[in-house]
């Protein structure tokens, strides 16, 4: 089930991210950041601001028991919508709960009449990247700097930048 995270669950979302990008944990999938950035991807604060913040949602995809095993952050722009922090369980990668959380999105961006989705990626992540044109998104050629000295988003290991990649969506698709 895809439903809208409340902040009750900043802990269990929490956990969920850092595992998903950072540290030992998130070698066990394909997402992990470890080899570029140290230190963690979130805080509970950010998490929570993200909840809170107009505009923005979490969603969270969970098993029957209730469980979170993935996470996509949501913000509402003028003209797309923006998808981030996209994060399934290292251990649950490749059962579908990435493209189901995309596929949720995409939805979510239809109710809202907005005829794209737009996300940074860092540039050196070639096989996520890879990932998403599979599913319709093109890189826009826009590239956004990394915030190299910002411990929130993490501690590089070497310089970084963002791609911006935009996928348009067609009604009724």
């Amino acid at each position: 089930m895809i439903i809208p995270a409340t902040t009750e669950d900043v802990p269990a979302l929490v956990a969920l991210v850092n595992s998903g990008y950072r540290g030992d944990s998130s070698r066990q999938g394909w997402t992990t950041e470890a080899d570029l950035l140290g230190g963690i991807r979130i805080d509970e604060e950010s998490m929570t601001d993200l909840i809170k913040a107009p505009g923005s949602v979490v969603l969270k995809a969970t098993d029957a028991n209730g469980i979170i095993q993935g996470c996509v952050h949501l913000q509402d722009t003028e003209n797309a919508l923006y998808l981030g922090m996209l994060t399934v369980s290292p251990t649950l990668q490749n059962a579908g709960i990435g493209r189901q959380l995309m596929q949720a999105a995409e939805e979510f961006a239809r109710t809202k009449n907005l005829p794209a989705i737009t996300m940074t990626v860092i540039s050196v992540r070639e096989e996520l990247i890879a990932w998403y044109q599979r599913r319709g998104y093109a890189d826009t050629g826009e590239r956004k700097p990394f915030p190299m000295n910002d411990p929130r988003f993490g501690l590089p290991k070497q310089p970084l930048e963002f791609i911006v990649m935009e996928k348009q969506l067609k009604p009724g698709e």
